[in-house]
């Protein structure tokens, strides 16, 4: 039976739409946002993160390692140029300072798994959120799973950067989802590109199809907005996007305030930090600043989910 990589199966979320729901986060993302704050789940195939401060010291792993690739002389640790992903030594790590990044699942793998916590859906009238990454890279894997949560009456909610082929999209995914919440970043298509490694065409396309049929009574789409020191939060990028959601008759929208937390997930990860990492970046989102980026938004009569 088909699996794919499935980062993390996350119970009891009160952040990931309506009610109580469980996350399933797919591993793999067509996009590479400097800021991701999933960075564990960017990448299609399976990692080892290493965390220092999980670290006793034992040097168990060292003894472990036929490839020489771990090392306290290394930058992060892991020498990933070495590594041949055997995972010795998250077998033999006692603190769990070293572990595996990425799980292959199947369908009723899953299914399963989350249908555990059903009476929480059905109490709160929440459900399944799938997240990642990004859930469409595997388009049948994600429809054959969303399809068979609804076949037991679960709520399925699909968070996307929309970056995806709409035909298939239409066929293998939108018939079984009940709420989209579809990630509009950058407006201009070379910042776009910058920032998030492709132009945003695509998205702005699959966004206007899917919200126009939204409006035709399909299924509901929420646009969200990551708010990025310098980068999404200028008054230039937000008044696009408000343009682009007065034009599509755009009611409601979410902003999601900046927080530096993917920083250290990186360094897990053996990844250096951009340079746009520093100044703003390295710091939690002033509520001034966030409210400040909220007007622009009232100020359109565009109202904002929490």
């Amino acid at each position: 039976m088909k699996k794919t990589l499935i980062l993390e199966l996350k119970g009891n979320s009160l952040d990931d739409g309506p009610g109580i729901r469980s996350v399933v986060f797919f591993k793999g993302c067509p996009l590479s946002c400097i800021w991701c704050h999933n960075p564990e789940s960017k990448k299609t195939g399976v990692e080892i993160s290493f965390e220092p401060n999980e670290c006793v010291g034992c040097n168990t792993c060292l003894g472990t390692c036929t490839k020489n690739a771990l090392s306290k002389e290394n930058p992060f640790f892991i020498d990933r140029t070495l590594c041949n992903l055997c995972f010795e030594c998250v077998t033999n790590c006692p603190s769990n300072a070293l572990e595996r990044v990425g799980h292959e699942m199947n369908v009723p793998e899953i299914v399963e798994t989350v249908l555990k916590d059903k009476p929480f859906f059905d109490t709160s009238k929440g459900g399944v959120t799938f997240s990642g990454g990004e859930p469409t890279l595997d388009m049948d894997f994600l429809g054959k799973t969303a399809k068979a949560l609804k076949e037991n009456g679960v709520h399925v909610l699909i968070e996307t950067c929309g970056q995806f082929n709409y035909e298939k999209f239409n066929e293998l995914v939108y018939p079984h989802v009940d709420l989209i919440y579809f990630d509009i970043k950058i407006m201009d298509s070379s910042h776009h590109k910058k920032y998030c490694g492709l132009p945003n065409k695509t998205i702005l396309e699959n966004f206007r199809t899917l919200y126009r049929r939204y409006l035709d009574g399909g299924t509901e789409v929420l646009p969200r907005t990551p708010l990025i020191p310098d980068i999404t939060d200028t008054k230039e990028n937000l008044l696009a996007i408000v343009s682009l959601y007065k034009e599509e008759q755009v009611k409601k929208t979410q902003l999601m305030a900046y927080h530096p937390l993917w920083r250290d997930k990186n360094l897990k990860l053996g990844i250096s930090l951009p340079s746009t990492s520093e100044g703003k970046m390295g710091e939690w989102m002033a509520t001034e600043r966030t409210k400040a980026c909220e007007k622009i938004f009232t100020d359109a009569g565009i109202a904002l989910e929490p």
